[in-house]
């Protein structure tokens, strides 16, 4: 028990260290990224009771998939992954090819344990878009963030009821459910971007700017993500 707990805490104050290194990454593990994105809104969407409402998707600037997040803790805690942002032009419901991110998050409490968490952001704002892109972006901070709603009884009231910039969502062990996530961080990942595109780009130049030719594997995330916010 002792050793587990040890190697929690250690995972835990090496959560911040690993989002700020820089690694090698190849195209495969880039693409299994926007595979993994894909099957988490599929099964996410697939699920209309519990799933996003399409409302919220068609009110969005952007949406951040984040597969398989790691959370571990003992007394510290934190959460650390990599998931992919697309942009959403809301007039012509098209979406962008995919940018790489980090998330990383810490806690203090009593807590123990290690878990594996899918999380969706969906990006309302124009300017928490723009923000996020340009900098290393605190959820709360720099866009308010509050638990989504889910499933087709918050259809009506998201027009009317839902003002923050951005809402968050978990899903783990097969329930999905709106958090909050106040204090995480995302960074733009250039080397994930790199590898994907076979070449540097950033962030601004794949959601902005229309610089990136979408690969085939990320088409099915984009034409699904379409077909979500009709």
């Amino acid at each position: 028990m002792k050793r587990i707990a040890a190697i929690l805490l250690l995972c835990c104050t090496l959560f911040p260290v690993w989002s700020a290194q820089a690694e090698h990454v190849s195209p495969h593990k880039a693409q299994e990224r926007v595979t993994d994105a894909t099957d988490v809104m599929k099964t996410i969407m697939d699920t209309p009771d519990k799933g996003i409402p399409r409302a919220l998707l068609r009110r969005a600037a952007a949406i951040a998939v984040f597969p398989g997040v790691v959370k571990a803790g003992f007394v510290l805690g934190g959460k650390y992954g990599r998931g992919v942002i697309l942009r959403h032009d809301k007039q012509t419901n098209k979406w962008s090819p995919p940018a790489f991110f980090s998330i990383g998050a810490g806690s203090f409490g009593w807590q123990f344990g290690a878990q594996s968490t899918d999380l969706v952001l969906v990006i309302v704002s124009e300017k928490g878009l723009r923000s996020l892109i340009k900098q290393e972006f605190t959820l709360g901070g720099d866009a308010s963030v509050a638990a989504g709603p889910v499933g087709r009884k918050a259809e009506a009231n998201v027009d009317a009821g839902f003002k923050s910039a951005i809402y968050s969502y978990s899903r783990s062990r097969g329930l999905f459910v709106g958090i909050s996530l106040e204090g995480a961080k995302i960074n733009s990942l250039v080397d994930y971007n790199r590898a994907y595109y076979g070449k540097a780009l950033s962030a601004s130049d794949i959601l902005m700017t229309g610089k990136a030719m979408a690969p085939k594997s990320a088409l099915t995330l984009m034409m699904n993500l379409r077909r979500y916010a009709e």
